[in-house]
């Protein structure tokens, strides 16, 4: 019995071993429990919300989780790179706002793994305005009444608005830089100007000062001048000091062809005074001027001849301003020369006839700016036939008066080629002579010339013809000098100023002398915008005309505003008009006009 149960409970335990040994083996070699999955590539995007305005980058980070490929593609609202209406960004995830805000103006910056292009994460950016940048304002003193202003600066939105004194004014986005405004001002005093950006974002720039003065404008340069016919300049020199009017010549080179030219002029010939006081057979002797001043009304010109080489009005000319030749003019020059004291503009007309409607016909016109030079356009011509002014080179009774003639004065000669130096800018030849002056020619009195035993006058007007010389301003005569219509001249004594000759003169070197052949080429001025804060209103409304042309050399604005500095002004229309700008340089005008309704 003990033998038996010994073998039963050996072979037990051996089945029992066999068992647990097969359960082992079924787990496999390795043993333990399975391995986790892989993780996946994941991007952040920081920060996740952001407010950026307008001119104001702003810098992301992308950070890539579970890959050794750190690289990531920036796109904006799914472009890569994104695009200038909603702003790009680049390889390092600076974004970039767009110039101007989107509608929307929201956008999505995402990030793209470079490793898994289904790997990304994004930004939500809310774009706001700018906050605006004023730098100046012109004017920056104004009389009290309506007025018109011209903001500059940076950082300016569409729907920008101009505030003075804290009150809103009427205002027209030019550019990001440039904005106009219109207003009434009734008090006296300094106020701030400012500017504020619209929503979303609204802002406002700091602000700047301007005075408001009384009910007169501002003066100009020519405030000084006393009105009427032959009015006095009290000291005042038309054109900069640098001008070529104005420039001492008594040292320059003498031309190295003078001696052929004053030949040809002929030695002999007298030097004559075409200018004095009273009458010669039947009309004033000289060239009469008028000097008007604030309140007179601008007409039309109607031009007879030379249109398209004249500037346009309306100017400022009354029905009775004087004309060359009074009482008697006939079918001479017929200059007539109106310098405007309020604003500092001369207004020469040529073959001038007042019309019954107070308009005035005229050859041509041409106006000049007495404080900034306005060269006319090359080849044209203006009231003289050298397209020069004629009022700055007369001789003045009031200017010897004071003691000295501090500019060239005119004078013609009976011949002229086709050519002109500066500042002449036309020809009207009549000789195909090569030793034929060229307009805006030079001479001067030779230096040696003993002026000792003329009258005191006399003595002003030859230091003049040493220090500033005669410029050949038209065919005519040879040798006449140009000079104003006074009751003070002496004739008699003026009639000494004879016993000269052309070989008393030189002729001073030219510059460059100007033909057909080697004109200067340029283009005319571009108008880029002409803008009216309204073009549909009530009648009488002040409307603000604002405009960018920044290559032209002076405007005129037509009908009823005239010659304009600057590039903004405001009109008032009582019946629906069509402006027009016209802007000039030395190569040409153009032209652009809007129109106002009005209802």
């Amino acid at each position: 019995m003990r033998r038996t149960n010994l073998s039963l409970l050996i072979g037990i335990l051996a089945l029992t071993s066999l068992q647990f040994g097969c359960r082992g083996n079924s787990s496999g070699s390795g043993g333990g429990n399975p391995p986790p999955p892989p993780l996946g590539i994941s991007v952040t995007v920081a920060p996740k919300l952001e407010n950026v305005r307008v001119g104001t980058p702003q810098q992301f980070a992308a950070t890539v989780n579970n890959s050794t490929n750190r690289s990531v593609i920036w796109q904006v609202n799914g472009t890569t790179g994104g695009a200038a209406a909603t702003g790009t960004i680049d390889d390092n995830g600076k974004y970039t706002p767009p110039a101007s805000l989107p509608n929307p103006n929201t956008v999505m910056v995402k990030a793209v793994s470079v490793a898994d292009s289904s790997a990304t994460d994004s930004s939500v950016v809310t774009l706001l305005n700018p906050i605006p940048v004023l730098t100046s304002v012109a004017p920056t003193t104004i009389p009290t009444g309506a007025f018109a202003l011209t903001i500059n600066g940076g950082n300016f939105a569409s729907g920008a608005q101009v505030s003075f004194a804290g009150a809103a004014l009427s205002t027209t986005f030019v550019s990001q830089a440039k904005l106009t405004a219109t207003g009434n001002a009734t008090n006296v005093g300094t106020f701030s100007v400012s500017v504020a950006n619209p929503n979303p974002g609204s802002s406002s720039s700091d602000s700047v000062n301007m005075q408001v003065t009384g009910n007169l404008p501002p003066p100009s340069a020519c405030s000084g001048f006393s009105p009427g016919v032959q009015g006095s300049l009290n000291g005042f020199v038309p054109f900069p000091a640098n001008n070529l009017w104005n420039q001492k010549i008594a040292n320059a080179p003498v031309d190295p062809n003078s001696a052929a030219i004053i030949d040809l002029i002929g030695p002999t010939v007298h030097l004559h005074p075409d200018f004095g006081s009273g009458q010669y057979q039947g009309s004033n002797i000289g060239i009469p001027f008028l000097v008007v001043g604030v309140g007179q009304a601008n007409v039309a010109v109607h031009f007879t001849a030379f249109g398209s080489e004249s500037d346009p009005g309306p100017v400022p000319i009354p029905a009775s301003a004087p004309v060359e030749g009074d009482p008697n003019p006939g079918n001479g020059d017929r200059h007539a020369l109106i310098l405007d004291s309020a604003n500092c503009w001369l207004y020469e007309l040529y073959q001038a006839v007042p019309q019954s409607d107070g308009s005035w016909n005229a050859g041509s016109m041409a106006v000049w700016d007495l404080q900034n030079y306005n060269s006319r356009p090359l080849t044209w011509t203006s009231a003289d036939a050298a397209g020069l002014p004629i009022f700055p080179g007369l001789a003045r009774y009031e200017e010897v008066a004071a003691g000295a003639i501090n500019h060239a004065l005119r004078f013609t000669l009976q011949s002229s080629r086709a050519a002109f130096v500066l500042p002449a800018t036309h020809w009207a030849a009549n000789s195909a002579n090569p030793n034929a002056a060229p307009m805006g020619m030079r001479i001067r009195l030779k230096s040696p010339f003993d002026i000792s035993t003329y009258s005191a006058v006399n003595q002003v007007i030859l230091t003049a013809l040493k220090q500033y010389g005669l410029l050949m301003a038209d065919n005519g005569s040879s040798m006449y000098i140009s000079g104003d219509n006074d009751p003070r001249w002496d004739n008699s004594d003026l009639h000494n100023l004879g016993s000269l000759t052309a070989s008393d003169f030189e002729v001073v070197q030219m510059d460059t002398i100007y033909t057909q052949s080697n004109l200067p080429q340029g283009a005319a001025p571009v108008i880029n915008s002409l803008v009216a804060s309204s073009t549909s209103v009530a009648a009488g409304t002040q409307v603000s005309l604002n405009w960018d042309s920044p290559m032209a050399s002076f405007f005129i604005l037509s009908p009823q505003v005239g010659p304009v500095r600057g590039t903004s002004v405001v009109v008032a229309p009582t019946q629906t008009t069509t402006y027009t700008l016209n802007a000039t340089n030395e190569f040409g005008r153009t032209t652009q006009t809007v129109t106002i309704t009005v209802h």
